[in-house]
């Protein structure tokens, strides 16, 4: 494998790893302050809707980090980011869809995978208008 493709796969990587890192640190961080319920518990709307906002700023910002350290071609990479993003949102949807309410309703799920694509693009547009592009 030749070192372009290992600096797209890092930049990938790092923008996902960035993401996931912000997400779960902020829910670990609600659930000790008392914000979230306990773990395993029903989460009721109003707190997903939280999580929503904040996953969505996230996905901006891993998308963001992708794209800068993308060696060139910075919107591909953060929309393949996005991509994986909606895969594993979509995975996540289908896999919970019936599974009760201790899985929450199902506008949250439905929520990660609209969002995850333009969230990605979002972040990468940011970082094409930072190199000047339109």
């Amino acid at each position: 494998m030749n070192k372009h493709i290992l600096k797209s796969i890092g930049a990938i990587f790092a923008g996902l790893v960035v993401g996931a890192i912000l997400s779960l640190a902020t829910d670990v961080v609600l659930h000790a302050a008392g914000v979230y319920p306990p773990w395993g518990q029903v989460v009721p709307n109003p707190i997903l809707l939280l999580a929503t906002a904040y996953r969505t700023v996230y996905g901006v910002v891993g998308a963001y980090v992708a794209a800068r350290l993308a060696p060139d071609r910075s919107m591909m990479h953060a929309l393949i980011l996005g991509a994986l993003g909606f895969v594993v949102s979509l995975l996540g949807a289908v896999v919970t869809w019936n599974k009760g309410p201790a899985y929450g309703p199902h506008w949250y799920p439905v929520a990660l995978v609209v969002l995850a694509l333009p969230t990605a693009w979002l972040g990468g547009w940011f970082r094409v208008r930072q190199l000047g592009g339109n």
